[in-house]
């Protein structure tokens, strides 16, 4: 297995520190807000990594944090008349709706901010007794960039470049810093926020001392995967690898993988432009499943373009395989009783060969769109194989590569069910009464009226079925 480092710019081979075990941390959401689709891309890409991780045989400790301290919730409460608390505890609940609906897994664990600070001041005093970190006047604690000389490993950045050219670092009370290039550990507290103390003064954390916090405490001093968008490289990772290096004295993350932006309509995604949708919103038009197969249908390094016209093909991609995995249970169920033939066991071997596209395409740097394009392929020929007359036994084996394949890109095989208002509901059954009543002209009439709301029965012989069209 190969995956791209993001460190050393090159596919390398994947080998964890620990045989058996991958230790990963992801970067989640600060949440002040419903998440938006462009923080649902690193939630899918590396939930899927995670899981195909787990196929390959690894036990994998998997730590997602929430940011539930930050200047864009404090504001949020300010402007709501509520607390920091209040609004980060209803929105992580939110979130984790929306992770259910994209089939997003729960991380091993979800540690939240406010809950580590005392690990925080300690990583900042240790920093300190270093000799990386100063306090200064005010109580403000800065990290001494220039003393760590490897700073810009990750972002390949060049600290004479960042000293000229670069001000993203800045912040009020800059002038207290040694160095313009120095970063926030720890800020005073401002009135109306939470605060906590700490041997400077009462205040809160700077944004990046957490995470290296979180890693260490619940995975250790050294990990296999740090991952997350590739808008974090700098500073946030950049910031992490010199706070956690410095104070452990190891490597932080052997891997650094990060996924690409999510562009809308071709422009890149924002408020100001009308192009800006959560997750919560394209619920409204689409299944999430359809936004979570449209997320894998790209390199998860490729810039990845959102679009009413990609998700519709994206939905039309999903129900083909649902639509496979239907034929399959529907054959399986019906299929001829006793052991396969000679034939169904040289196209099982036959079969064989989807399996081993797939782990190729997903052993090179988890490449999910190969990935699908096998899945297809199996997806064709299990529709040309299975067909009437072969054994149950045959169609289960299909049905179970397929499902084996879907669950590692955590696609459901079953279409979600739609919910029909009562009024169609009971436009049904007075259906079915006229047809048992052999009162046929009803039924074509109340078909006809379904037909007018977008509802479009099927008599089947496992019973009635409809779609919308």
């Amino acid at each position: 297995m190969k995956v791209y480092n993001t460190l050393s710019r090159q596919k390398e081979e994947f080998v964890p520190l620990e045989e058996g075990t991958v230790k990963m941390y992801v970067c989640g959401p600060t949440v002040y807000n419903l998440i938006h689709i462009g923080n649902a891309r690193p939630m899918i890409v590396f939930d899927t990594v995670r899981r195909y991780l787990e196929y390959r045989g690894y036990r994998v400790e998997y730590v997602s944090n929430f940011t539930d301290v930050d200047d864009k919730i404090i504001a949020k409460a300010v402007e709501e008349g509520s607390t920091a608390e209040e609004v980060s505890q209803r929105y992580i609940a939110e979130c984790k709706k929306d992770m259910e609906g994209m089939h997003v897994r729960p991380a091993t664990e979800h540690p939240l901010a406010t809950q580590e600070i005392q690990g925080m001041v300690e990583m900042i005093q240790t920093l300190i007794d270093k000799g990386y970190a100063y306090p200064s006047s005010d109580g403000t604690v800065y990290f001494r960039v220039k003393s760590f000389p490897s700073y810009g490993k990750l972002s390949h950045k060049n600290l004479d470049d960042l000293q000229s050219g670069f001000r993203a670092l800045q912040v009020s009370g800059a002038g207290q810093k040694e160095d313009p290039l120095d970063f926030v550990l720890w800020k005073p507290k401002k009135e109306g926020e939470p605060s906590w103390p700490s041997p400077w003064c009462d205040g809160r954390p700077g944004w990046h001392i957490e995470c290296s916090v979180m890693a260490k405490k619940y995975l250790g001093e050294q990990i296999d995967i740090h991952a997350g968008g590739e808008d974090l490289i700098f500073p946030h990772h950049e910031n992490e690898i010199a706070q956690s290096e410095c104070c452990n004295g190891r490597p932080f993350a052997r891997y650094w993988l990060h996924n690409a932006f999510l562009n809308i309509d071709n422009r890149k995604m924002s408020k100001s432009l009308g192009n800006f949708f959560t997750v919560r919103e394209v619920a409204e038009e689409y299944d999430l499943q359809v936004l979570r197969f449209f997320m894998l249908s790209a390199h998860y390094r490729s810039p990845l373009n959102f679009s009413r016209d990609l998700m519709t093909a994206a939905k039309n991609g999903l129900e083909r395989i649902q639509t496979a995995a239907g034929h399959l249970r529907q054959m399986k169920e019906q299929g001829q009783p006793g052991e396969m033939s000679g034939a169904e066991t040289a196209a099982l071997e036959q079969a064989e060969k989807f399996i081993c596209k797939f782990q190729d395409a997903m052993d090179d740097d988890f490449n999910t769109a190969d990935a699908i394009a096998a899945v297809f392929e199996l997806v064709k020929f299990s529709n040309t194989q299975a067909k009437e007359g072969c054994t149950g036994s045959f169609a289960e084996k299909l049905y179970g590569i397929l499902c084996t394949l879907s669950d590692i890109l955590g696609l459901s095989l079953e279409a979600e069910e739609e919910i029909l208002d009562q009024e169609i509901e009971d436009l049904i059954a007075q259906r079915q009464a006229a047809r048992k009543a052999r009162d046929f002209q009803k039924a074509d009439q109340i078909r006809d009226t379904l037909l007018e709301k977008g509802i479009l029965l099927e008599d089947t012989r496992e019973g009635v079925k409809w779609k919308r069209v």
